[in-house]
């Protein structure tokens, strides 16, 4: 049996709506037209769009557009919108129409009814909620809005603890030297510590990039209504509703120089979603080293030992797998594919509106949360509490070919190759067969060949002058 329903009315006409919803005619049409997917808007849009009906009711109550009353109850209603707790009556789908009209109705119309409970008087969806308003400007400025709080809130702190928990396991091995690799062959050592500091270096690059993209983010196209022009606005609105939104957001929200660009295009998110695709690309090479590092136990690289989580298999007994860095990268490739679509909407527009701003929305959001969580994973449940193979490394350093190179300046790059050569077919240590086909001093070669010496750079001390 159906449940109850009631009737709603828009300007197609009747509909019935479910009896308890919270929602109006044309959120229920959308509901109708759109069984695409199940996917409903992202929390972060939902906390942004309340946050911008309530700072527009606020600018259009100052400006003496909307009596106090009505937009009190506007305001509170949609702050309620904002922190979650209507976020069941939110149910179109992310593949709707292009400009997202359908949420923002949806908007309107839950907060015309909740302000009409809370205030006793007539609320109406279109004329209070959407006063000063379009769809065409409230959407693309929720985008912003969700993603600039969403990043200075979730996704900068958790970079931030990546960066310093890498940072902090570089410091402790400092002076813990390892074989390099390149091609992934054998190469001059280095330290685990520079190995490390060279994460935290991508990742700080990866933070100041997205702060410098989140500027621009910033700037709104709030006001500008249906094309740009700000038509049914008033000539104040976007300053005082920017103003008010700053405030309830605290965070320096302002207008867009330009509200036609912040209409017609979505440059910003795209440049937004580049930052996190290249971001992805980051945690993708520390996850993929990670897993090589930890590769093993006894055919591998066995450098380190990653946390032990969860058994590894099905089948065979006391496997323990990498999962955290396997889920990262798992996360890092969702986040690429996201871009991509997010770059195939960003141009799908004529003239003076984007019309794929619903999935911009889902995939953009969708990506930031995403990725500060794969990198709080990362941090805490991978790189904090792995533990140093000492063995493994300095046995490989000993047996390490490669070492030679430091003899170049003595001895020249033909004769360093034979040692190598030598040193890698008869699986002897390096210093050994170096000594027996140089003649030098022992000591000199142990000092030259060391290899924690090595991986200061430069020239070794007492070997210049060579062939």
């Amino acid at each position: 049996m159906a449940g109850a329903t009631r009737t709603e009315r828009d300007s197609m006409g009747e509909l019935a709506v479910p009896a308890e919803a919270l929602w109006g005619a044309q959120t229920q049409r959308a509901v109708e037209n759109f069984p695409v997917s199940g996917w409903r808007m992202p929390r972060g849009f939902l906390r942004a769009i309340g946050l911008i009906k309530a700072a527009a009711a606020e600018a259009n109550a100052g400006l003496g557009l909307l009596d106090a009353r009505r937009a009190e109850a506007i305001r509170d209603a949609a702050l309620k919108i904002a922190a979650g707790e209507f976020d069941a009556e939110f149910p179109v789908d992310v593949f709707q129409t292009g400009s997202g009209t359908s949420s923002n109705m949806n908007a309107n119309e839950v907060i015309a009814h909740v302000a009409h409970s809370l205030g006793g008087m007539a609320v109406h969806p279109n004329d209070h909620v959407n006063l000063g308003q379009s769809s065409n400007d409230v959407v693309p400025t929720a985008i912003q809005v969700g993603a600039v709080l969403a990043v200075r809130e979730r996704l900068l702190p958790a970079l931030e603890h990546l960066r310093e928990t890498t940072s902090r396991r570089a410091r402790e091995h400092i002076d813990t030297a390892k074989t390099g690799r390149t091609h992934l062959m054998d190469a001059m050592p280095l330290t685990l510590g520079q190995e490390l500091f060279a994460w935290a270096s991508q990742i700080g690059h990866a933070e100041e990039r997205l702060k410098d993209t989140e500027r621009r983010l910033r700037a709104l196209p709030l006001g500008g209504t249906a094309v740009g022009t700000g038509i049914n606005a008033h000539p104040q609105f976007a300053e005082r509703a920017c103003a008010e939104l700053a405030r309830l957001a605290d965070a320096p929200f302002k207008p867009a120089a330009n509200l036609f660009e912040g209409i017609a295009a979505q440059d910003g998110a795209v440049e937004l979603s580049g930052q996190l695709n290249a971001l992805a690309v980051t945690l993708m090479k520390i996850s993929n080293d990670l897993r090589w590092m930890n590769s093993g136990p006894l055919a591998g690289l066995g450098e380190i030992e990653l946390p032990a989580l969860q058994p590894g298999s099905s089948i065979m007994p006391g496997k323990v797998n990498p999962v955290i860095p396997e889920a990262v990268a798992m996360v890092a490739a969702q986040v690429m594919g996201m871009h991509a679509t997010i770059s195939i909407a960003g141009q799908s527009g004529n003239f003076q509106l984007n019309v794929m701003l619903p999935v911009i929305a889902h995939n953009l959001l969708w990506a930031i949360e995403l990725s500060a969580n794969a990198a709080r994973l990362l941090a805490d449940r991978a790189i904090a509490g792995f533990t140093v193979r000492e063995d493994r490394l300095q046995d490989a350093l000993a047996r390490n070919p490669i070492l030679v190179t430091a003899l170049n300046p003595l001895i020249g790059y033909e004769k360093a190759a034979v040692i190598a050569k030598k040193a890698y077919a008869s699986g002897r240590p390096i210093l050994d067969v170096a000594f027996e086909e140089t003649g030098l001093d022992r000591e000199v070669l142990a000092k030259a060949l060391d290899p924690l010496a090595l991986t200061k750079g430069g020239i070794v001390e007492g070997l210049s002058g060579g062939g």
